[in-house]
């Protein structure tokens, strides 16, 4: 009987057997997959695929053994512990217990450009293997739980979030494993930072990538993110935010609009993911900002 292949992990964890088990899955455009289930013990191993797959346990207390390409392990997991899996190698998982946990599967058709970007060439997806079983790291545990929050403000992710989440989890990942990126010393130079800003200015209601602009200005996607905060302050998914929410509050103030017509203006999916950025930035709802600025 011949093996099904499958493109991606997604495509495996959605079409194989523990499918009826996922809880939550959001998918920006095959840059980062993000998948969080709930498992009983038994056989959790993995077909090849070629996805570097980052695991989070989300309650700890199982046994988990077998080899996710960095050799033999037998481990107790631990609450928030971290498994890797490296691409393109069948898995061999058992564990003893129900459990829950998060992945986070980057494809490499997308990633391994960026990390060649970083490294002139020298570093693969394949060498970025960890201890045998589960590891942590604070810094991973801090992006990931960022990245679910504001994925779950977002309803779905942007590029913006999905590409400078992925680069901050890839470069701790170098780093673990013993083959760190030398950052990019410095911001931006300013004529690179003023054409990005234009770019933000004039596609600010489009999901623009981190990629797209790091290419305007002739920088690896890798080191962009940093760069730009260093010379703006914030990071350009929380600049992108800000014009949306300034342009948002300026179509409520001048124009009767809806607020589902004004989230679709500035870039967003429905009203409700509109909604929950408004309060967070202006901390009050569309509707009553709209109120409270016609009243004054």
């Amino acid at each position: 009987m011949t093996e099904t292949t499958y493109a991606s992990f997604t495509q495996w964890y959605c079409e194989g057997h523990l499918a009826s088990y996922i809880r939550t899955m959001k998918s920006p455009g095959g840059i980062l997959n993000l998948i969080e289930a709930a498992q009983p013990a038994g056989d959790m191993s993995d077909p090849a695929v070629p996805d570097l797959t980052l695991y989070q346990d989300l309650l700890g207390g199982c046994r988990v053994s077998g080899n996710m390409g960095g050799g033999h392990f037998d481990v107790m997991s631990e609450r928030g512990g971290l498994f890797l899996a490296a691409p393109n190698f069948a898995n061999r998982v058992m564990v003893d217990a129900s459990h829950q946990l998060r992945s986070l599967s980057f494809p490499l058709a997308h990633w391994q450009k960026i990390l060649d970007e970083a490294s002139d060439g020298q570093l693969s997806m394949e060498r970025l293997r960890l201890h045998e079983g589960s590891f942590h790291s604070l810094a991973i545990q801090s992006s990931l739980r960022k990245l679910w929050a504001l994925s779950n403000e977002e309803g779905v992710p942007s590029r913006l979030l999905a590409q400078a989440a992925g680069c901050e989890i890839l470069a701790e990942l170098c780093r673990l494993s013993g083959e760190p990126c030398a950052p990019k010393k410095g911001g931006l130079a300013p004529w690179a930072k003023r054409r990005c800003l234009e770019l933000m200015r004039a596609r600010f209601s489009e999901d623009i990538g981190l990629d797209e602009l790091a290419a305007e200005v002739q920088l690896s996607t890798f080191h962009f993110a940093r760069m730009f905060k260093q010379s703006v302050g914030v990071p350009p998914r929380v600049y992108l935010t800000q014009l949306r929410v300034e342009k948002a509050s300026e179509l409520l103030e001048l124009t009767d609009l809806s607020v589902t017509e004004i989230a679709q203006e500035v870039g967003y999916s429905s009203n409700q993911v509109l909604a929950r950025v408004f309060t967070k930035y202006r901390h009050m709802s569309p509707t009553d900002y709209r109120r409270a600025v016609r009243d004054t």
